[in-house]
């Protein structure tokens, strides 16, 4: 935790850690003990830091599933006044966004041209979709990242890595122990 002085003088509090752990599986959950418990501790409301545990194991997963080759990612915290932001960088290959937006425009055009799919014809053995395992995979997690947090934004690019940069206004419990900082401000994250 650092403390700075404001212009106003007035003492300002803002809270930063930052996790590092090796690309591997075991470390998505591990991520989420840790960055779950240490919201919690500080007093930040129980349905942000759902949301925000939901977006960050996204985040994390892509590091996995499409980082390449690299030793290991981090996730850095910024908590402030009103809102979390959450960063996922990883040194991994990085890519051409511009690739992904046209590859998702393809796949976008060739759904739109097939005939409408009747409800009945979506349920298949007991009562399950099967239509839902034909689903894209590739963008679901920015999907769900995106459903969870304000703001989304990536930075990358090919062999520059990937930061994946999460944004969330958040609410504090009643009891958040950063609630009443006895004269002290807690500085907005961003």
């Amino acid at each position: 935790m650092r403390t700075r002085v404001l212009h106003s003088q007035e003492l300002a509090r803002d809270v930063r850690f930052c996790l590092v752990f090796p690309r591997e599986s075991l470390s998505i959950p591990v991520m989420r003990r840790v960055l779950g418990d240490t919201l919690r501790r500080i007093g930040v409301d129980e349905g942000c830091i759902a949301d925000l545990l939901l977006a960050a194991t996204e985040a994390c997963t892509n590091v996995l599933r499409h980082a390449g080759p690299g030793q290991g990612y981090d996730v850095v915290a910024r908590v402030g006044r009103s809102r979390v932001v959450l960063q996922v960088l990883d040194n991994g290959r990085g890519f051409d966004p511009a690739r992904i937006r046209a590859a998702r425009r393809r796949h976008l055009s060739r759904h739109l041209r097939r005939p409408p799919v009747r409800p009945a014809s979506l349920l298949g053995r007991r009562g399950r979709s099967s239509d839902v395992a034909q689903l894209a995979e590739s963008g679901r997690g920015m999907a769900i990242m995106r459903a969870c947090v304000d703001d989304v934004s990536l930075h990358t690019g090919p062999g520059r890595g990937t930061v994946v940069q999460l944004r969330k206004r958040i609410e504090w419990r009643d009891d958040a122990p950063l609630a009443d900082l006895g004269g002290w401000a807690l500085r907005d994250a961003g």
